[in-house]
């Protein structure tokens, strides 16, 4: 066996009440917060009302970003960043899915380190963040137990991820934020936690720990399978799907995602497509790609599929297809992707444009 390191320092908590329970860990961080978070939906759920509860109960001063869009950029990343410098925050608490989480890594950098630039982001690795806590209210992206912060960076026209490692210092989960998620958010999301869960474990950095951990997630997805299909998100299977979210995180921050998440983007950046659903509707033909077929025999035994046309079949009916993109501009994103030796490095054999192409052609609508 190979040589292992096994890093996970983000402690989670999951149940009822479980921020308001709790509040006694915020004093651990200081005295003032940077609430960070969307601009409605922590209201509807609640979380924001419980954090802010919390936060006065212990005495904590706190200030509010309340406009982190989806796929946030260097520029609402500074701002987020302006405000904690100002307001001189000794800790983030981050709420929503992983735009505000993501965001709030990035700014926590920023506030961190006063001299720091956004180009510092992406070229000066050692820099540390002031502490981040996680309140999901999404169960997809996993940013609540990943060291990774994607931004949308509008000068290279992309999503990156920047190149410091920060995991949230906590992990608050609550699976009530989850009941007011509109159906096709928690769709788009719940795959995205499935991208997750398949890149891993077939990354050319998967090892013992983070398979195991990929394959009980994959167990639990397959659990909830009919309910996804039937849209029937009662509060048994959102609070498995929450656990899915944090335990795809947990793999993907040991073994990073792969290819789907590579081409995903200029679906995203591009098209406008949400971020699930990119990933989504490439991973049947990525699967069929994959050179290790046990494990893709694995995947599918553990999501209670017969084969790759029953889970080409589920994505499509919970998806939808994608018609949006030319081939001369899949020829163009394969061509970019293909240069990108980071960004393929995760998957264990070598790929070509030609490879990258196949896919985009298999997966979507020309």
């Amino acid at each position: 066996m190979d040589f292992i390191n096994y890093y996970m320092p983000t402690k989670i908590l999951l149940g009822e009440a479980v921020v308001l329970k709790n509040s006694p860990l915020f004093n651990n961080y200081g005295k003032k917060v940077l609430i960070v978070t969307g601009k409605t939906s922590s209201i509807i759920n609640g979380s924001l009302k419980d954090v802010t509860d919390a936060l006065m109960k212990e005495g904590i001063i706190y200030d509010l970003f309340n406009k982190v869009e989806e796929n946030p950029s260097l520029k609402t990343v500074e701002k987020i960043a302006e405000l904690g410098r100002k307001q001189k925050s000794d800790f983030i608490i981050a709420i929503g899915g992983g735009s505000p989480i993501d965001a709030s890594k990035a700014a926590g950098v920023l506030i961190k380190n006063s001299n720091a630039t956004r180009y510092n982001l992406f070229d000066s690795p050692h820099l540390k963040s002031i502490p981040i806590i996680a309140v999901p209210t999404t169960a997809g992206t996993g940013s609540e137990t990943t060291p990774y912060s994607i931004v949308t960076d509008s000068e290279l026209q992309t999503k990156r991820g920047i190149c410091q490692r920060i995991f949230p210092e906590y992990a608050l989960l609550d699976v009530k934020y989850l009941m007011f998620l509109p159906e096709q958010i928690t769709i788009n999301t719940t795959i995205d936690a499935l991208s997750h869960l398949i890149e891993g474990y077939m990354s050319s950095n998967a090892n013992v720990f983070s398979d195991t951990l990929a394959e009980k997630g994959l167990k639990l997805f397959g659990e909830c399978l009919t309910m996804i299909k039937e849209r029937d998100f009662t509060y048994i299977v959102r609070e498995k799907l929450m656990l899915v979210s944090s335990i795809a995180g947990m793999v993907i921050a040991q073994a990073g995602t792969s290819i789907p998440h590579a081409m995903g983007y200029a679906l995203t950046y591009f098209h406008n497509i949400p971020h699930g659903k990119a990933n989504g509707v490439l991973l049947n033909s990525y699967l069929k790609f994959c050179n290790d077929k046990n494990k893709v025999r694995k995947i599918l035994y553990l999501l209670t599929l017969e084969n790759l046309n029953d889970l080409g079949d589920f994505l499509n009916t919970m998806l939808g297809y994608v018609n949006t993109v030319s081939y001369e501009q899949m020829c163009s994103y394969s061509g970019i992707l293909a240069l990108n030796n980071a960004k393929l490095k995760n998957h264990p054999s070598p790929v070509k444009m030609e490879d990258i192409l196949k896919i985009y052609k298999d997966s979507l609508k020309v």
